[in-house]
C-alpha cells in the first residue's frame, strides 16, 4: 500500500508530474517533441491576415505565384535541412543550382545533346560539388562554415568562367529542361511541375529521415557525433553521405530554377542559399543539429514566401518586407533555443 502511495506521488510520476507544470512549460515539451507546430500555427495566422489585408491574396493567379516562387528555395531547403540536421550549414547550395543548372543547359545547348542524358550529367555534377564539401569537413575536419563560405566561392567563379557570364536561352534547350517549369490547372490555380516535384521531394526525403536506418543516424549524429560514434555509427560515413545527397537535391533545384526563368543565368538565385536557410530555421530545424522536420522547412518557405507576397500587396516596401523577414530569423532562434532548455 505504502509502495503504490510513494510512487504516485514521486516526481517522476506522469500524471502528478505532468500537473505540476506550467502552460509554459508544457508548450514547451510539445514544441520540443513537434518542432513543426509552431512553424504551422505561423504560417495560418500569417495566411489569414493578410487574406483580410487584401482580397486579392487568397485569389488563384495569387497563389499559383507563391507557390512557384516558393518552388525553388522550397527545394534548396531539403538539402539544407539534412546538413543542419547534422549541425553543419551550407553556404554553397545556391551556387551549386546555378552551377549544375549552368552545365545542363550550356552542355544541351552548345553540344545538342538531349535532355535526359543533361539533366543526369547536372545531377552528377551537384552530387561530386556535394561530396567535395562532405570530403573537406569529413577528412580536414574543418568547419562547415568555412567550408562551405570557400566553396560557395569556388563554384561561383567556375560559373561564370564556363558560362562566360552569359544567360543560356530556354529556346535552345530540350524541352526537358524546360519541363519544371509547366503548369497544370487545379481549381483555377496554375500549378508547375516544379512546384508538385517540390512536395514529391520533400515527402520522399521526410519518409528516409523517418523510417530508414540513415534517417536515424542523421538525426543521431547531430544530436550528439561523439556518443554516436562510440555506440558504432560510422559518423564520417553518414556526413559524407548527407552532403553528397545535399548536392544531388541541389541539382534538382537547378532544374526548377530553369523552368522557373524559362533560361539559365549565371546570376540567378544568388541569395537563395540565406533564402534556404532562412526557411530552414523558421521551419522549426535546430541549427545546433539533431532535432527537425523536413516538412517543417517547406513550411518556413512558404511562410516567407507568404510574408512577402502579401506586404508586398499590402503597399509595404521591399525594404520592410526584408527586415519582417530578418525579424522572423531572430524570433525563429530565439525560441529554438528556449526550446533547446528543455527537462525531461
Amino acid at each position: 500500500m505504502s509502495t503504490t502511495l510513494s510512487k504516485s506521488h514521486s516526481p517522476s510520476g506522469n500524471p502528478l508530474g505532468e500537473a505540476k507544470r506550467s502552460p509554459l512549460v508544457r508548450l514547451q515539451h510539445l514544441l520540443h517533441a513537434q518542432a513543426t507546430i509552431g512553424p504551422a500555427v505561423v504560417l495560418l495566422v500569417s495566411v489569414v491576415v493578410f487574406a483580410l489585408l487584401s482580397e486579392r491574396f487568397l485569389t488563384p493567379g495569387n497563389i499559383s505565384l507563391i507557390l512557384q516562387q516558393v518552388a525553388v528555395v522550397g527545394t534548396l531547403a531539403v538539402g539544407q535541412t539534412i546538413v543542419i540536421l547534422t549541425a553543419g550549414i551550407d553556404l554553397s547550395c545556391g551556387a551549386i543550382m546555378v552551377l549544375t543548372s549552368i552545365v545542363m543547359a550550356k552542355v544541351a545547348a552548345d553540344t545538342g545533346l538531349p535532355g535526359l542524358p543533361a539533366l543526369l550529367l547536372g545531377f552528377l555534377v551537384g552530387t561530386l560539388c556535394g561530396l567535395l564539401n562532405g570530403l573537406l569537413v569529413t577528412r580536414l575536419k574543418l568547419p562547415p562554415f568555412i567550408v562551405t563560405l570557400g566553396t560557395l566561392n569556388v563554384f561561383f567563379a567556375l560559373n561564370l568562367w564556363y558560362s562566360a557570364s552569359a544567360t543560356i536561352r530556354g529556346t535552345d534547350m530540350p524541352s526537358l529542361l524546360l519541363w519544371t517549369g509547366q503548369t497544370i490547372n487545379l481549381g483555377g490555380t496554375r500549378i508547375t511541375y516544379g512546384s508538385i516535384m517540390m512536395v514529391v521531394l520533400v515527402a520522399a526525403m521526410a519518409f528516409a529521415l523517418k523510417n530508414t536506418a540513415w534517417g536515424r543516424h542523421v538525426y543521431a549524429t547531430g544530436d550528439d557525433a561523439e556518443a554516436s560514434r562510440l555506440s558504432g555509427i560510422r559518423t564520417g560515413r553518414v556526413l559524407l553521405s548527407v552532403y553528397a545527397t545535399a548536392g544531388a537535391v541541389y541539382a534538382f533545384s537547378a532544374w526548377v530554377l530553369i523552368g522557373r526563368i524559362a533560361s539559365a543565368s549565371p546570376q540567378a538565385g544568388q541569395l537563395d542559399n540565406l533564402d534556404s536557410i532562412t526557411a530552414v530555421v523558421i521551419g522549426g530545424t535546430s541549427l545546433f543539429g539533431g532535432r527537425g522536420a523536413i516538412v517543417g522547412s517547406l513550411i518556413g518557405a512558404l511562410i516567407v514566401g507568404v510574408f512577402r507576397n502579401g506586404l508586398a500587396l499590402a503597399g509595404v516596401d521591399v525594404l520592410w518586407q526584408t527586415m519582417a523577414v530578418g525579424v522572423l530569423i531572430i524570433v525563429a532562434v530565439s525560441l529554438d533555443q528556449w526550446i533547446r532548455k528543455v527537462k525531461a
